[in-house]
């Protein structure tokens, strides 16, 4: 069979790309973590990337923006290409349309045979193909059945080569810092890849059975790169502790860096697996434990302050020293958030309107700054200096636009700092601190015993 090389992306595509690492990569994320490149294979290997499904579009976006030497391909709601000019971009950008029962009925279900073609077409080609066999996103740090859908396309491929070709499974994981705030971290982790060929003659024989043993290998290898928790009933508590002063007491005990998520990761794998068992071997101490976790998360959020406060102690000092701060750097602020106001303010007005599944926060945060807010933000006020003041004012404030947005973001992350301060120190909370900051104790010192 003669070699064919992947498509090449369009000049369209490329300049795309580039505004939307801007907008993702330099705005929306702080950071980006990236691990086992070494096992991505070399441009033009047939690959398909198989990862959990945690953050909607950022998912397949952040992978995309990183892995920039190679055609990529995606499945997406077959809805979206419903309108000609939508279908047209969005083929173009390597997304194909995936029908389902639910929503576009048995007679549309079909048309994924055309779909199934075009992806094995685009294996064939030696392009690389993203899917997430959960067949759909999860609202929680955990790993879902996998759907087999996958290894069909990709045993569908490798017929069409003649089994002469061999096709790589590439597991992955997706992690985030949090899910649904700007300027926190990502991470994208790529396992040992799995090669098909040795699976031919046994899926030949035996393809159902070939599938449900290679698909066992790809979750597991995924799980295991994870954060995953098996006890969704405490699942609530189990995330308050692992995100807040006892994860980072924990991490530095077993020395794991807190503020590096690579690292934190792995502590936290550590800690959820540590507590699990704890409630195996306790579960009425740990039922207990989880209630009081439960209170004390109610009350801090009753009085709007945050755990990192019990922890510092702040007196009436901090908080004026934090006034005085906010107060110095207020022309700054006010410079800063005239042109990115838009950022702030418009994704916020739609959210609660338009998104009813949280998972979908960060995703439209994105896609309204990338269409819409930064666009408008940024190449409005350029044309119009460059037009009345001249290129030098242009560049300058093209240069600084992004400076102002994270002097912007950073002065209101300040000021809820501040707002948290002040309601731990106030006179009218001071009972009701005292008491939560004892139940904070207990619950810590208890934890240490059941999970040594």
């Amino acid at each position: 069979m003669q070699e064919r090389k992947p498509r090449e992306h369009s000049l369209f595509l490329k300049a795309f790309r580039t505004w939307l690492q801007f907008v993702n990569s330099g705005l929306y994320f702080k950071k980006e973590h990236l691990l086992g490149l070494e096992n991505v294979p070399i441009n033009g290997t047939p690959t398909i990337i198989v990862a959990n499904h945690q953050n909607c579009l950022n998912d397949p976006l952040c992978v995309c923006l990183q892995l920039t030497d190679r055609r990529m391909n995606f499945l997406a709601r077959a809805n979206v290409f419903n309108k000609p000019i939508f279908n047209k971009a969005l083929r173009a950008m390597g997304l194909l349309p995936a029908y389902r029962m639910s929503h576009e009925g048995l007679a549309q279900v079909r048309r994924n045979a055309e779909t199934f073609d075009d992806v094995g077409k685009a294996l064939t080609d030696g392009e690389t193909l993203m899917l997430y066999p959960e067949a759909g996103h999860q609202d929680k740090r955990w790993l879902g059945t996998f759907k087999l859908g996958y290894l069909r396309i990709a045993f569908s491929a490798a017929q069409q080569m003649g089994f002469e070709k061999d096709i790589i499974i590439l597991p992955s994981c997706n992690h985030y810092s949090n899910y649904f705030h700007a300027r926190t971290e990502m991470l994208i982790k790529f396992g040992e890849p799995i090669s098909l060929k040795p699976y031919y003659e046994e899926y030949q024989a035996e393809p159902r059975a070939t599938m449900m043993k290679i698909n066992s290998i790809v979750r597991e290898r995924i799980k295991e790169m994870m954060l995953h928790v098996d006890d969704l009933e405490h699942y609530d508590q189990i995330d308050w502790l692992r995100e807040n002063d006892f994860g980072r007491k924990y991490a530095v005990e077993h020395g794991y860096k807190f503020r590096y998520l690579p690292s934190r990761l792995l502590s936290d794998q550590k800690l959820v697996n540590d507590l699990q068992k704890a409630t195996e071997s306790h579960p009425q101490e740990m039922e207990e434990v989880y209630k009081d976790v439960q209170t004390l998360k109610d009350g801090m959020k009753e009085l709007n302050v945050r755990d990192w406060l019990f922890r510092r102690n702040p007196h009436f000092e901090a908080a004026l020293l934090r006034a005085l701060g906010l107060l110095a750097l207020l022309p700054l602020f006010i410079v800063s958030m005239i042109p990115t106001a838009l950022m702030f303010i418009v994704p916020e007005l739609f959210l609660k309107k338009l998104i009813k599944d949280q998972m979908f926060v960060s995703t439209f945060r994105v896609a309204v700054s990338a269409l819409v807010t930064v666009p408008v933000c940024l190449a409005v006020p350029v044309v119009l200096l460059w037009v009345f003041s001249g290129f030098w004012w242009a560049l300058g404030y093209f240069i600084a636009f992004p400076f102002m947005f994270l002097l912007a973001w950073n002065y209101m992350r300040l000021f809820m700092k501040f707002v948290g301060t002040c309601n731990f120190i106030a006179p009218r909370n001071k009972a009701k601190i005292i008491e939560l900051r004892k139940l904070r104790s207990s619950i810590f010192s208890r934890l240490e015993k059941l999970i040594k």
